[in-house]
């Protein structure tokens, strides 16, 4: 199952490029994860009865059209998939998922607490997010990307990760901060 997820993963991020482009880039990988994470998450009953699935980037897009392109046409569960790019933390009363952008770095603290009572699922790749309360961090492994799950910060917002997102991630930090894969 752990195989074939991942395989879920990797030929949906690569269906959306043209046969010439044989590596897709790292923004791509990253955008095609954003998508699918909302595969495999489930959120609170208000949010789940929404008729779209937002994804919201706070900060510098790192992602320009790539995202708007993994997502065209798109849906998970009857629900249109929608993306915004928002100026601050407290416009994302609406998202389903937050990604947070490394231009946000500096400011990671008061944005994880504006957001934590939201049930958003916050996703990154600034370095150590998942360790500083964030849900899902990005990480380059084997020159391949990557993520850690921080289980104990999801659960404080009411964010159920399947079990099958767990198995895939490299580390999962539970409600003792240990990590629960090598």
């Amino acid at each position: 199952m752990l195989r074939f997820l991942l395989m879920l993963v990797i030929s949906s991020a690569l269906s959306a490029f043209s046969p010439a482009q044989v590596h897709p880039t790292e923004s791509q990988v990253k955008a095609a994860y954003l998508y699918n994470f909302g595969k495999f998450v489930r959120w609170q009953a208000d949010r789940a009865a929404a008729t779209s699935l937002e994804i919201c980037i706070l900060g510098k897009d790192p992602f320009g059209a790539v995202l708007d392109s993994t997502i065209a046409g798109e849906s998970i569960d009857g629900r249109k998939i929608v993306v915004s790019r928002l100026a601050k933390a407290q416009d994302a009363s609406h998202c389903n998922i937050l990604f947070v952008s490394l231009s946000e770095e500096n400011r990671i603290g008061a944005v994880l607490s504006a957001v934590e009572r939201l049930g958003v699922l916050t996703v990154s790749d600034i370095p150590h997010f998942a360790e500083r309360g964030g849900m899902i961090e990005f990480v380059a492994r084997e020159g391949k990307i990557r993520f850690e799950v921080n289980r104990a910060a999801a659960e404080r917002a009411h964010v159920t990760l399947s079990s099958e997102l767990l198995k895939v991630a490299v580390k999962v930090i539970d409600d003792s901060g240990t990590g629960g894969h090598p």
